[in-house]
């Protein structure tokens, strides 16, 4: 059988949406048989033109510095449709981007591209012929309206609260699946990983408690201050602290880390996710989408950075980890000691959270994805369900 073309479309506007499309990228090469799929991966918004890749800079900007201004960024994209003022942007760059690839599916895992793209495809009279599948990586809703567009042939969303949002927009039932959300397939094997093995890969104590302190891929928001306040404290534990693609932030903390009464091991960007978690305890993080569902397949729970209102697209998803007990909200910089403390006298606490993020994870989110791929390329008798 020939190979088949997926051309994925991301952005790095943080970190979620390309690990989402790295995950799915690791996936159908793990999981398409009996198809065989050329990948290619596009930072479609940075790689148009200079207008659209300021939009991205701006919004990881943002992100970095000014955290609590990003929900008027999510505003004006719904007040002024803003992915499709930025149309006449993208469609000399998609164009070429169709015709030098020639895709058999055209896969979006970002909110912006949605219009650009469909129109696009609509423009070539091609809307038949590639089908354009959207991975929805804002995972329980109350997300951006550009997901919603009349040329997608299919949705893949995390959760039904996902699912009854892009029904809100007028999206036939039919055309949207609950698959989870898609993380990297390694994520499978995590029970495999031992965390007193992973913290002794790390140069740390095996039996220690151990927190991981996640500044997110951009590397910035109010974490960088919890852990500040956090170094002062003489409670029984040791910290992982991830800067991120923030080079200044790594060489501040690891300044930082010099005077802290509790080990702490410095780290800028890993690829190695799984095994940091594993090594860990709870986590100290940002409630992005993807972060949160790689830390519940590993059993993490998650204290919630809620010092700054969460942005419109994670609301959801903090509510549901607080529902069900996989995690809790950290609504001020001084309040991590106290809630720190109880974990670490209370072991029970802490495991029962870990069981409960465990319920909510969906490990195999990214096999679902894949066979979801497959239904659209191959004849129905010839698709094989493997979850």
């Amino acid at each position: 059988m020939s190979q088949k073309k997926i051309l994925i479309l991301t952005s790095d506007s943080g970190g979620g949406h390309t690990s989402a499309a790295r995950a799915i990228e690791a996936g159908l090469g793990m999981f398409s048989d009996p198809l065989s799929y050329l990948v290619h991966i596009s930072r479609i918004i940075e790689e148009s033109s200079s207008v659209t890749r300021q939009s991205i800079l701006f919004y990881n900007f943002l992100l970095r510095h000014y955290q609590s201004y990003v929900k008027y960024y999510h505003w004006a994209i719904h007040k002024f449709n803003l992915d499709r003022s930025l149309y006449p942007f993208y469609r000399k760059y998609v164009g070429q981007l169709v015709d030098r690839f020639c895709p058999n599916v055209i896969v979006s895992v970002h909110p912006m591209v949605q219009y650009a793209v469909g129109r696009m495809l609509q423009d070539l009279k091609l809307q038949d012929r590639i089908p354009l599948v959207t991975v929805v990586t804002d995972p329980c809703g109350n997300s951006w309206k550009g997901w919603a567009n009349e040329n997608v042939h299919l949705y893949l969303v995390a959760h039904q609260q996902a699912q009854q949002e892009i029904m809100s927009y007028g999206v036939s039932p039919e055309k949207i699946r609950i698959c989870g959300m898609p993380i990297h397939p390694k994520f499978q094997k995590v029970d495999d990983l031992v965390p007193t093995e992973m913290r002794q890969e790390l140069g740390l104590d095996p039996d220690r408690f151990t927190v991981f302190i996640n500044a997110g891929w951009i590397g910035g928001g109010n974490i960088p201050k919890v852990f500040s306040h956090l170094v002062n404290t003489n409670l029984k534990m040791q910290a992982i602290f991830l800067a991120g693609k923030n080079d200044k932030l790594r060489e501040e903390a690891e300044r930082i880390a010099l005077s802290a009464r509790f080990p702490v091991k410095v780290l800028g960007y890993s690829d190695k996710m799984e095994r940091l978690m594993r090594a860990a305890d709870v986590m100290v993080s940002k409630i992005g989408g993807l972060t949160t569902f790689e830390a519940l397949a590993c059993r993490l729970p998650i204290i919630m950075d809620h010092i700054t209102e969460p942005m419109p697209q994670e609301s959801n998803t903090a509510d549901l980890i607080a529902s069900h007990n996989a995690g809790l909200r950290l609504c001020q910089v001084g309040d991590i000691v106290p809630i720190l403390r109880n974990l670490i006298e209370n072991k029970s606490d802490c495991l029962a959270m870990s069981d409960a993020a465990h319920e909510l994870s969906i490990p195999d989110a990214t096999r679902r994805v894949v066979h979801e791929l497959s239904t659209i390329l191959l004849p129905k008798q010839q698709v094989i369900k493997t979850f």
